[in-house]
């Protein structure tokens, strides 16, 4: 295969060589006729310059095979646009890489900024929202401290029975028997280190006008001396009174024995407080 190839580039170069020295010598009589005839009108013409291969027209196939060398300005000459095109493609390229790279880099910092300031956001919106449920709590709590106040306020002079005894003398008489003493002592034992209550002291007598009047405050008076001596209660929660004859039933009757009723008030407050 290669001698074929090798055979037929020898046979082409023969036959382009041929036509050219065919044309060269009938373009050289043609040439000489025309000289001769008109020589002695004409001046003569110059010579011309030698005319290299690679400065006329493109070559065709035969000049690049009898030709195989080019010169190396014409080479520079083609080379040198191409080149520079390909430099200007080269640097056009560089520059659109330059600016996608940039704007991709601006885009990729504005998703970051915007990703940093949602975050901050909703890091504001997760503490503001703390901040308002302390703030319901703390007024929670206020609110049911005044709740707890305005009951406290409401409840300080409100008292309920707790105890009650009866002490019995007898008529003319304000000295405390064995069983009265041992009621009052019962009674008294557990007020011991209590707080929130009171003790009402009432005396009644059987007779008229302040005969009666005085006659149950001395027993009353015999009662409050007892509890405050022996039991050791405070006297400003003992509270006195002598009824002399007064009504002590919801009927209204008047009562004929001589006593005293001695009863024991607490307040719910300061016993919740106390426990």
């Amino acid at each position: 295969m290669r001698n074929r190839i090798f055979l037929a580039v020898v046979v082409l170069s023969a036959l382009a060589a041929f036509a050219q020295q065919t044309n060269s010598s009938s373009s050289s009589s043609s040439a000489s006729a025309s000289v001769s005839q008109s020589a002695s009108d004409r001046e003569p013409l110059a010579s011309p310059r030698p005319k290299d291969f690679w400065d006329g027209d493109d070559p065709n196939l035969v000049n690049l095979i009898t030709h195989p060398f080019a010169n190396k300005k014409y080479v520079q000459r083609q080379v040198t646009p191409i080149r520079d095109r390909i430099n200007e493609l080269d640097q056009l390229t560089s520059e659109t890489s330059r600016q996608i790279k940039d704007v991709d880099t601006r885009a990729q910092q504005g998703i970051q900024l915007a990703s940093e300031k949602s975050s901050l956001a909703d890091q504001h919106a997760s503490d503001a929202a703390t901040k308002a449920q302390t703030a319901q709590t703390a007024a929670n709590v206020a609110s049911t401290r005044v709740s707890k106040a305005e009951e406290m306020v409401g409840s300080l002079d409100q008292y309920k029975g707790s105890a009650q005894t009866e002490i019995r003398f007898r008529p003319g008489q304000t000295v405390l028997s064995k069983s009265a003493k041992d009621a009052l002592d019962e009674m008294a034992a557990p007020l011991k280190d209590q707080r929130g209550y009171i003790i009402e002291v009432r005396g009644f007598a059987p007779g008229q006008g302040q005969a009666a009047t005085r006659s149950s405050q001395r027993m009353a008076d015999s009662v409050v001396r007892y509890l405050v001596l022996t039991q050791s209660i405070p006297v400003y929660r003992i509270y006195a009174m002598s009824m002399g004859n007064a009504a002590a039933t919801a009927e209204g009757k008047q009562s004929r024995d001589a006593r005293v009723e001695v009863n024991v008030l607490k307040n719910d407050l300061a016993t919740s407080a106390q426990q």
